[in-house]
Parts: structure tokens; sequence; C-alpha cells
């Protein structure tokens, strides 16, 4: 066995890249695919003491495994790194020069808006393939039609049925990195062989999310299907790979498909989101203390955030997930970014959302501050929606003018004080999480001393 580069440091995730049966008791037997954590060092450089996802203990050899990394290419991640967006034909005949047969690129039609062009080096010359759309679907030859333009890419590299050659080589927009690619070199790419899709468990704008079966564990799955969408949930599953916190709805892995498909796999949450559960148990079947522990499981999981430099931008009890063990766990990094970033607002939920961020577009920390204000709102409520009897449109001058809503039924005064504070209008003075998580923990002892 060769010797290893770096130590990876107590903690690492590492996914296995072939079967290993082990040779003696001391050894930690796993399958390809097969998620280990490092523990230690041994004596021996090409080894390491390590844990599976079970809890059982062994020896690994190091060349057998992957260490998984975060993606944190979020940006230049592309579905589609062939395509070239409107360039001139002259441009796309240069960029696939040094001749090389085979060598593509996809360009939007100058001629044709809306069309594509499939431009392909054969024989030391550029053919131009005009790409029509037709009917909500596209074609070369008006024989075969493809649902978008990765399907079609995908035909015509196993065969070059009627092109001048077969697509081998894409010629990559400059700054962008294959996304399949990437998940893959990190360790996130998961065997879409083993995985089993099971009953629809949810609805959303942009696709369904499914109950699945990855290798014999339950997990939900968010297919998205358009490729255009898709390349949009690319951004929130590299945004995933970065964060792992006991109250973060964990990612699994990714499987990009050639035909444009996306599937996100992550933990399977039972209990579904925390506004279904509030809404469905009531004050009759949770306690005080079991709000308090969604509050704090929260407030931890958005203290882990804050120290990382992710701001949230949707926080609310509808994107908070529930074990089959009472944990919550923050879901839903659609709009997460790292919090030096600005925002469109035009899809943001007013209610949940802080003055500035509507007004400003001023996006941080603070700001996911006063939506964890509303959750505890919403939490403490059993799930009302905020800002009761008043009109949507009228909210935002309301609050911009000091308006606090009232605390729910049955909130205690100290809690309440907490999601005041949250609601502080200027988000210099609001607290961080830390001192909300402090608030809260001080809250809990108290009560648990009583």
């Amino acid at each position: 066995m060769s010797g290893i580069q770096t130590t990876w440091p107590p903690g690492a995730e590492c996914v296995a890249k072939y079967n290993f049966l082990g040779t003696t008791d001391q050894d930690l037997p796993f399958s390809k695919g097969d998620v280990v954590t490092i523990i230690g060092v041994t004596k021996d450089p090409n080894w390491y003491k390590a844990k599976n996802t079970a809890g059982r203990e062994g020896t690994i050899p190091a060349n057998y495994v992957q260490k998984r990394e975060g993606v944190k290419s979020g940006g230049k991640l592309s579905l589609m790194p062939w395509f070239h967006g409107k360039i001139a034909r002259e441009q796309a005949e240069r960029l696939l020069i040094p001749p090389e047969d085979g060598l593509f690129l996809v360009r939007e039609s100058t001629n044709y808006p809306g069309d594509y062009t499939l431009c392909v080096n054969c024989e030391s010359k550029v053919e131009h393939y005009r790409i029509i759309y037709h009917d909500g679907k596209l074609s070369i030859d008006e024989e075969e039609y493809f649902d978008n333009l990765m399907q079609l890419v995908e035909h015509y590299t196993k065969d070059a049925d009627g092109l001048c050659t077969r697509l081998i080589k894409p010629k990559l927009m400059e700054g962008t990195v294959a996304a399949q690619d990437e998940f893959s070199r990190s360790g996130w790419a998961l065997n879409r062989k083993e995985l089993k899709l099971l009953q629809t468990i949810g609805k959303g704008e942009f696709g369904d999310v499914l109950l699945g079966d990855y290798r014999g564990a339950k997990v939900a799955v968010k297919c998205i299907k358009h490729d255009a969408t898709a390349q949009a949930f690319i951004a929130e599953a590299s945004v995933m790979t970065q964060l792992r916190h006991n109250n973060l709805v964990q990612l699994l892995g990714v499987i990009v498909e050639e035909t444009g498909s996306l599937f996100i796999v992550t933990e399977y949450m039972a209990k579904g989101s925390l506004v279904d559960y509030l809404r469905s148990r009531g004050r009759t079947v949770l306690g005080g203390d079991c709000l308090l522990k969604f509050s704090l499981d929260v407030c931890e999981a958005m203290e882990y955030l804050e120290a990382n430099n992710f701001v949230h931008r949707d926080l609310a009890a509808r994107n908070v997930l529930v074990s089959d063990d009472n944990n919550a766990k923050v879901s839903d990094f659609g709009l997460t970014k790292e919090a030096s970033s600005t925002q469109d607002t035009a899809k943001l939920p007013v209610k949940w959302t802080s003055p500035e961020a509507l007004r400003e577009k001023k996006f941080s920390t603070k700001s996911d501050v006063w939506s964890y204000g509303i959750l505890l709102w919403e939490i403490y409520s059993f799930g009302r929606v905020p800002y009761p009897r008043i009109p949507l449109k009228d909210v935002v001058p309301r609050v911009e003018k000091g308006y606090k809503m009232e605390a729910p039924d049955g909130c205690p005064a100290v809690v309440y004080d907490v999601m005041k504070l949250c609601w502080t209008l200027d988000p210099v003075v609001r607290p961080c999480f830390r001192v909300l998580r402090d608030k809260l923990q001080h809250i809990r002892a108290k009560e648990l001393y009583l």
C-alpha cells in the first residue's frame, strides 16, 4: 500500500471506494459506498481507526476510502458546463480551436432567438446544427425529440445519429465546473442503482419529495426533473455539503442524471414539518419543556450557521423538520448563502423577513434572528400564522413603526421577552444566536431547578 500524503483529523468523514472484508478482529469491514468516521491514527500511517454509522469501531486501510469534503464552487457548478449562452457563430468557432474531432459546445442561436445551436468540430471544420424548439421539445432532425438540452447531448454522445460525428469532448465554458465531477471528487455522489424511490411525502413548487430507500435505510429524496430548475438546486446541495450539525437536516448525497434530473438525498425526518407537528398535536400533547427544547434545537443550529458565516434567509417553522426521536432540525437551504451576498426580495415571505432585508435587501445573521423571533412565536402559538387579523399589506408599515405581536396564550413572559429582543428594529442592537442560546438555556435551567 502506498503512503498517504496528509493526516485526516478525528471526525473527518470518508466514503469507501472499495469493499473491505477485514483480515483480523481489529479491522472494520465495509462495503463500497459506506460512510465511516475517522477516530484517530495508528502507528502505521496507511491505517486509521474509524467507526461506522452503527457505531462499530476498528481499523481501516487509508487507500480504500476517500475523504468527504465540502463543495465550495457553488456559483460555478454547472449541470451544462458545455452551454455558453448567447455567443456569436465566429466566437464559437474560435472556442473549438485547436481542431479535435467531437469537441463540442451549445450556444443560444443568434439568428433564431429562443432556439439553440450545437457546434461540433469534425475533420478540422466546425459544423453548426440548429436545435429547434417545438411544442416544449427539442430536436435537430425533427425525428428524435428531447425534453431538455442534457437529454439531447447525452443522446448524441452515444451515437452520431445523423451528425458528422458523435459528441466526444465538451468545451467547458470558462469558469464553470461540471457538477457531477465535483460531487464525485468531493465524495458526495451516490449510486442511482442503490436508491429505491417509494411514495411521495411532499410536493413543492419545483419538484416532489419522496420517501426513498438507500442501501436499506429510509431517506428523503428531493427530485428535480427540469434541467434549468435542477441547476438552481445545485447551489443548495453544495451548501449542504459544507454543513454538519445535529440540528441541521443532513445531506447524504447527490445524484445527477445525464438526462437533467437531480436527486438530493437527505436523512428522513419521520414526523414532518414543525408547523404541522405543532398544529396536529397542540397544547394538550406538547408541554412547555417540549416547546423550549424545539426552540433550543433551532437556536443551536442557527448559532452553528452564524459561526460559519452562513445566512439562512428563510427560517420559519415550515422549514424545520422533526425526527422520530423529537429533535427539531433546520432544513431548506435553497436561499442559504455566505453572509456577504445580497438577493432579490420578490419571493421572500414578508411575515418572517426582517424590515431591513425587505427594504434594503440587507441579509445577515441579524435578519435570521428576526425570523427566529417569528419562529418562536409560531412554536408557542402551536403553529398559528404570524400577525393574525392584520392584512399582509399592513404588516410591514406597522412593524416599521414599532408594532410587535402580543405573546401567544400561555407563553411564559421570559420567552416572550426573547421574542421581543429578536424584533429590535435596529439590527446592530439585535442579539446574536449565541446570546439567545444562553438566554434559553438559562430559562430551561431555572425551569428544571424549580
